[in-house]
């Protein structure tokens, strides 16, 4: 065992046999992808029209260029790489203790990092369909559009990532629910809970140990066994996964 400064957070991951990760943005803050609700957020910019608009479903029917726009400059990260959190939770999978990661990040990095069970929550930017013939397209082929990403075959090109008034994936939300109510313990990092419906998933925890990872405090944190508001990246890297 090396040392490490979180031993309490060290003696639940050792304990644990069915561990399941649930986070958000403050994830991916470290690898360079903005957040969301923070000070320095996206919510917290400037635009023609508040992100929560632009990002709705009737905004992307409406206004579909301003839509692209706004998705393309502020959604797309080309280049970032995973952080030091992604890799330690695909680590922990890979020795068979953590059995899935539930995320409501639409970037991919888990994915990057080497993690196999995870799901998406609010979709990803990887994954990009032709709401007519129903081809499937990476992300540079919407990054790259001039303007609206058009199908060989003439139609829109959507990205596969769930819009305010849109409902999220009835399969995905099933599987992580399933996920939750069997884990024995739940680490919760880098989201504020304040995204619903994802965020009731929580309830379904029955486990021993329910670990919180966020900078900012939350709604869970008085039900929590440790609370911890170090950088995630920080926090994870910094543990014993044996290999």
């Amino acid at each position: 065992m090396t040392n490490n400064v979180y031993p309490h957070l060290q003696k639940i991951i050792d304990e644990s046999q069915r561990i399941v990760f649930f986070g958000g943005a403050g994830v991916s803050t470290e690898s360079g992808i903005p957040d969301f609700r923070s000070q320095d957020g996206l919510y917290h910019k400037k635009y023609t029209y508040p992100p929560e608009t632009i990002l709705s479903h009737s905004f992307y029917v409406s206004h579909m260029d301003e839509f692209f726009r706004f998705y393309k400059e502020n959604l797309i990260h080309p280049g970032v790489k995973p952080n030091s959190a992604h890799y330690a939770l695909a680590r922990l999978e890979a020795i068979g203790k953590l059995k899935a990661v539930i995320t409501q990040n639409i970037d991919g990095l888990h994915q990057m990092a080497g993690s196999h069970t995870v799901y998406e929550l609010h979709g990803s930017v990887h994954r990009n369909t032709c709401l007519s013939c129903k081809q499937v397209f990476p992300v540079e082929t919407v990054l790259h559009a001039k303007e609206i990403p058009l199908c060989p075959c003439g139609n829109i090109i959507k990205p596969d990532v769930v819009l305010y008034e849109e409902s999220l994936n009835q399969e995905v939300l099933s599987m992580a629910t399933s996920a939750i109510s069997t884990a024995d313990t739940l680490i919760i990092g880098g989201t504020s809970l304040n995204v619903y419906p994802a965020a009731s998933l929580i309830r379904y925890f029955k486990g021993s140990h329910l670990a919180l990872i966020n900078r900012d405090q939350t709604n869970v944190d008085e039900i929590a066994n440790i609370v911890i508001r170090d950088p995630i990246g920080q926090v994870l890297g910094s543990l014993y996964i044996k290999k």
